[in-house]
């Protein structure tokens, strides 16, 4: 009697083990392929089993920061996504955006290679479609390479595809419940349309929606000054397209002034028309595109293009959640508040990247999203620092900055100094017959610390590391000013910078100091 007992036992064991291993393979992506909606809904609706470590909701760079992290310290993870796997940075953010901007670089540079006596060029585009197929081909190949073909390499991750929802105690995967001892939300965070009467009326394009055009617009108005705002409008300046930017402040309103107002007049001498610190009346349709009526000094202006680009920032993508219910604040842009250990309001709840609008750059919420699968695993024991956080926008000339600014150094309660230092007294900028640009540093006038700078230059972007593991060892600017730089760099503006808080640099021979 016992015997058909063990063996139906046995039987029932193994095809739970069966079934386990089914969901398992399932929820993993073939290697050689991207999954689907359909084949990932097919799957991984079936029953899931056992209870995971940690949930991690939200397949883009912050959630795969933290699933890798996670399942590198020996934790079971259900790394669960929505949509398209990836997320925003590969996606429609990073990737996209900065291989458009490099090849409207290339076709810019061409032009202006006349500033070099002796030479004559020119480039022009002329097929538009292999411009976005060829950004779109390499979007495809990362989002495969980087993440979707990383999945089998981590047996410990099981990725879900699914909406969640938190309901109580209980956190759903399209409607059923998943056990998991923690949790990272990591959902990150989508354009927002600027709140202007008429606008819904009239056809707007996103920075998603911008770099999926299959036909260059004629003529295009960029609503908001921030980075992306003026990336997209160079970029697309530079491929043709004449580009009217509008902003309630200056340029870029974070960055020092000096760096705003050079980069404001650079634009401008590339025929980008900018108009700062206007007043958003309305916007309607117009027969061949829209009509934005602005106040500006005073007097109403309007401004017409055949496409409107929205760049006025990023909403957290929380709306399905069900966040407040479950005892997770949000802030009053409806992002999730986190402590400096990446602790919500709700115990054994986390967040990271986007989603809790700061330091919104990929590699900040792959950076805050591995912290928070540490502490989520290991005591809440490390601390989120943004101290030396270096930050770049991808104009050109570049800008690129880290730690604290004039302003801000002062509003800290530093009685701070700087040096500014024009591109024309840096070398390197010389002989490249390119002077744009400047470098400033700020610095306590009481112990020669260095507070922080940032850099306007065409090749400004390869230099901010260097100020940022210099502010990471609290160098002063007479260390940073006596420190050997390589001649005929970028980089050796910093030396420069560091040495105008004592001397003019205008009066030093090469390679002085």
């Amino acid at each position: 009697m016992l015997l058909p007992v063990l063996f139906v036992a046995l039987g029932l064991i193994a095809y739970g083990l069966w079934l386990q291993r089914r969901a398992a393979d399932c929820c993993t992506p073939p290697l050689d392929r991207i999954p689907k909606d359909d084949d990932m809904d097919a799957c991984c609706s079936m029953p899931r089993q056992g209870s995971y470590d940690l949930a991690v909701v939200g397949a883009g760079s912050a959630g795969f920061s933290a699933a890798i992290t996670a399942a590198d310290l020996g934790a079971r993870v259900a790394l669960i996504g929505h949509g398209t796997i990836g997320g925003t940075c590969v996606n429609v953010g990073c990737v996209p955006s900065k291989t458009m901007i490099r090849a409207a670089e290339a076709l810019h540079g061409a032009s202006a290679a006349e500033r070099f006596l002796g030479l004559t060029c020119g480039v022009r585009v002329t097929d538009w479609p292999s411009l976005i197929a060829a950004k779109d081909d390499l979007v495809a190949s990362l989002r495969q390479k980087k993440y979707a073909d990383l999945l089998p390499d981590y047996e410990a991750v099981d990725y879900i595809e699914g909406q969640v929802r938190f309901e109580g105690d209980a956190l759903l995967v399209d409607g059923a419940p998943l056990s998991a001892g923690k949790v990272i939300i990591a959902t990150g965070a989508s354009p927002v349309i600027p709140d202007i009467a008429g606008i819904r009326d009239v056809p707007v394009l996103t920075s998603t929606t911008a770099l999926e055009l299959t036909e260059q617009p004629a003529s295009l108005l960029v609503i908001g000054g921030g980075y992306i705002g003026c990336e997209l409008a160079q970029m697309f300046a530079r491929l043709g397209t004449a580009v009217t930017l509008v902003t309630r402040s200056r340029l870029l309103p974070e960055a020092e002034p000096e760096v705003s107002e050079a980069l404001t007049a650079y634009l401008r001498d590339e025929g980008v028309t900018v108009r700062t610190g206007v007043f958003y009346r309305r916007i309607a349709r117009h027969d061949e595109g829209a009509v934005l009526t602005v106040l500006s000094e005073g007097r109403e202006v309007t401004l017409s293009a055949a496409r409107v680009l929205a760049t006025t920032g990023r909403r957290p993508n929380v709306e399905i959640l069900n966040l407040t219910d479950a005892g997770v604040e949000l802030d009053w842009r409806g992002a999730v508040v986190v402590d400096n250990r990446m602790r919500t309001t709700r115990p054994g709840v986390y967040a990271a990247g986007d989603v809790t609008g700061r330091d919104q750059f990929v590699y900040m919420a792959a950076y805050g999203a591995k912290l928070a699968a540490k502490n989520a695993l290991n005591g809440d024991s490390l601390v989120y620092d943004n101290g030396a956080m270096p930050w770049v926008v991808f104009t050109d000339p570049q800008v690129a900055g880290v730690g604290l600014t004039e302003a801000g150094a002062r509003a800290a309660g530093c009685d701070p100094k700087t040096s500014v230092v024009p591109l024309d007294q840096v070398p390197r900028a010389l002989v490249a017959r390119d002077t744009r640009g400047l470098i400033k540093l700020v610095a306590d006038a009481r112990t020669d610390r260095l507070l922080g700078g940032q850099i306007l230059a065409p090749e400004g972007a390869d230099s901010i590391q260097t100020l940022s593991m210099a502010l990471q060892v609290g160098m002063t600017t007479r260390a940073l000013g006596e420190t050997i730089f390589p001649y005929l760099t970028t980089v050796e503006g910093l030396k420069l910078a560091a040495q105008g808080f004592g001397k003019d640099v205008a009066k030093l021979s090469c390679c002085a100091g």
